[in-house]
Formats: structure tokens, C-alpha cells, sequence
């Protein structure tokens, strides 16, 4: 499987942890880049930014066209049929940059996964499924597709979970959001379920809220 191409921030200190951050549909790994700023982390938090470029795919809800997507949607609505297979393909290679963070000397309890939209259905694949321990997972605008199939690592179960949604979301309806927690829930994780006045999108208030949990789930203020 090669290796996705991915934009690199790095912080100005030497990196001790690190936020591997996945785009949705249509998008690139340029998306989120853009946010670091508005996060307003300290100067010398050692937090890399690896911000990865999913594959182009043919997609069919809109009409075969290639667009970078992490997972081919068939069908919409709150219950989209889409192809598996690709999610879990994206997901592995999330974890081979997981693996090669680690190989870079970070340890893997400072490693956040965190995602938007299709990026956040498979960051709980990626992450949920990891076999080592890590520091938190970031849900942004998202649902959980392979909730009823995936084979949840042990070692994750007290994993801190973020999850985060618009009101009034047209593309990923709000159930579609809550049921997420309702499985993690039955499936004794604990997340935490913040919903916000917007649609399909990234608000300022979420964003500071955002920062406020990096900087806990990384202890960055210690």
C-alpha cells in the first residue's frame, strides 16, 4: 500500500506529540492548515501537524466525477451506503503514519487522530481499531459507518473521544452524529458530545473549544 502524501507543520520546538488531522470530501490536507493560527497554541507547544491528502477517487453521488475522497459514497441520507472497503484501506494507511510517528521517536499516548466529515468516519475506524494506545480522537461533523464491524482495540477503550457537530448539518444530519455517541457509548467509551449554531462547517466557538482540549488531552499547559 503506498503512502499518503501529507502536509507537514512543524512546531518550533522538538515535536513530543502529534495531531494527525483528515479533510472530507472533495478537499486536501490544505484544509485544516489554515486553523493552526485561530488555535492559538504557546509558541513552544511540541505538537507536529500532519495534515494527509487523501486518494482521488471516482465518486458516485456526484456522477463518478475523480475528487479526493477518503471512501466512495454511493447513496446519501442518514443511512448512506457507501464503500467500505475504501474506508478501511484509508484507515491503514492512517495507521502507517501513526506507525511511522512512532518510528520518529513519538510516543504513541501523544498522538491525536482527528477528522472532518468523511475524514472523521474513518479517523474512528483508524484510530478506535489502533493496537497501541493514543491520546485522543477528534470527531468534527461526522458519523461512525463502521460502528457495527469494527474490532475495537482494548488498550483504546478509556481513549479520550471529542465529538463535535453543526445544528443544523445538511450533509451529515445531526442523528447521524448522536447515533455515533449512542454506539460508542454501548460500547462503553465515554465520549463528549458538544453541538454548535452552524451547518456543515467549523465555527470560531469550536475552534477555541478545540484548542481547549488539545491543550488538556496534551497536557500543554503543564
Amino acid at each position: 500500500m503506498s503512502t499518503l502524501e501529507y502536509v507537514l507543520v512543524e512546531p518550533n520546538v522538538e515535536a513530543t506529540a502529534t495531531v494527525i488531522w483528515l479533510h472530507g470530501l472533495g478537499s486536501n490536507g490544505h484544509d485544516f492548515e489554515g486553523i493552526l493560527p485561530e488555535l492559538n497554541l504557546p509558541a513552544d507547544a511540541p505538537v507536529r501537524f500532519i495534515f494527509p491528502h487523501s486518494p482521488s477517487r471516482a465518486v458516485t453521488i456526484n456522477g463518478g466525477m475523480m475528487m479526493p475522497a477518503w471512501y466512495d459514497i454511493i447513496t446519501m441520507g442518514s443511512k448512506r451506503e457507501l464503500n467500505t472497503q475504501h474506508l478501511l484501506d484509508s484507515a491503514e494507511q492512517i495507521a502507517l503514519i501513526i506507525d511511522n510517528e512512532c518510528e520518529k521517536g513519538i510516543s504513541s499516548d501523544r498522538i491525536i487522530v482527528a477528522g472532518f466529515s468523511q475524514g472523521g468516519a474513518v479517523a474512528y475506524q483508524a484510530a478506535l481499531s489502533y493496537p497501541k494506545p493514543l491520546a485522543g480522537l477528534l470527531a468534527l461533523s461526522t458519523y461512525f459507518p463502521t460502528s457495527n464491524s469494527i474490532s475495537y482495540s482494548e488498550v483504546n477503550q478509556a481513549l479520550p473521544i471529542e465529538v463535535m457537530h453543526g445544528l443544523t448539518d445538511p450533509v451529515v444530519l445531526l442523528e447521524m452524529g448522536r447515533d455515533a455517541v449512542n454506539d460508542l457509548n454501548a460500547a462503553k467509551f465515554k465520549p463528549n458530545w458538544t453541538t454548535y449554531p452552524m451547518e456543515h462547517s467549523v465555527c470560531l466557538d469550536e475552534i477555541k473549544d478545540i484548542a481547549v482540549w488539545f491543550k488538556q488531552t496534551l497536557k500543554l499547559n503543564e
